[in-house]
């Protein structure tokens, strides 16, 4: 199978009806700590920005001692970047006050660009999107693991531009080289995610992004539009 057939394959796997429901799990799960922590496990949580964001951290602050990872070196430009990190800030800020933590790993989009590099004319949401999802769970894992953190996670089953079996399918596959450190199922944008989601960007009038994150999302999405760089 070549790369357009296996793409075409992949966009058709998108629309079949058997799927792992993750936000059941996520619900299981929950109840599951509810039951049988006497206290909030901690978790770690991958936050690519503030709006999506918003609602996955409101939906688990009373089962978790939550801190952010806001580890998005995939990022261009820079200045792209430090909106984001500074919205993302703000909002744990004014919403959540001390009660969440963030962690900001070192920003380093050359060496990220470089490894996305070889897939930059990939469809967006495709291998090029599967790579950077792992190199930046992978990277949470080993925080989390170095860190004492009971669980992982990510924002980005939020977005309706991401899949979230593809985004839980590397979770669960990287969760087996790092066994200490549990992997939280989740797809936020269901029942009622996105819409809440919507609703505190509003409220807090979040900058909210026009494109996915790297250089290559960038220049995909503004040539569509017939801007330039």
């Amino acid at each position: 199978m070549n790369d357009k057939e296996e793409y075409i394959a992949y966009l058709t796997s998108r629309k079949s009806s058997h799927k792992v429901n993750y936000y059941d799990l996520s619900l299981r799960e929950i109840k599951a700590i509810k039951q049988t922590s006497p206290a909030k496990p901690r978790l770690l949580i991958h936050a690519c920005c503030g709006p999506c964001a918003a609602w996955p951290l409101e939906f688990l602050h009373d089962v978790f001692d939550i801190t952010v990872f806001y580890n998005n070196s995939n990022i261009w430009p820079s200045s792209e970047y430090e909106r984001r990190r500074d919205e993302m800030v703000r909002l744990i800020h004014e919403i959540h006050g001390d009660n969440i933590s963030i962690v900001i790993p070192p920003y380093d989009n050359v060496a990220y660009t470089k490894l996305l590099a070889p897939r930059k004319d990939d469809p967006e949401g495709w291998k090029r999107c599967f790579l950077c999802y792992e190199i930046r769970l992978r990277e949470g894992f080993q925080y989390a693991k170095e860190h004492g953190f009971e669980y992982f996670a990510t924002v980005m089953t939020i977005s309706r531009q991401k899949d979230s079996q593809k985004l839980n399918e590397i979770g669960l596959a990287l969760s087996r080289d790092f066994p200490e450190v549990k992997w939280f199922p989740s797809d936020f944008k269901k029942k009622g995610g996105q819409q809440r989601r919507d609703e505190i960007v509003k409220e807090y009038n979040l900058y909210h992004q026009d494109y996915c994150g790297c250089v290559f999302s960038y220049l995909s999405t503004h040539a569509k539009e017939g801007h330039g760089t």
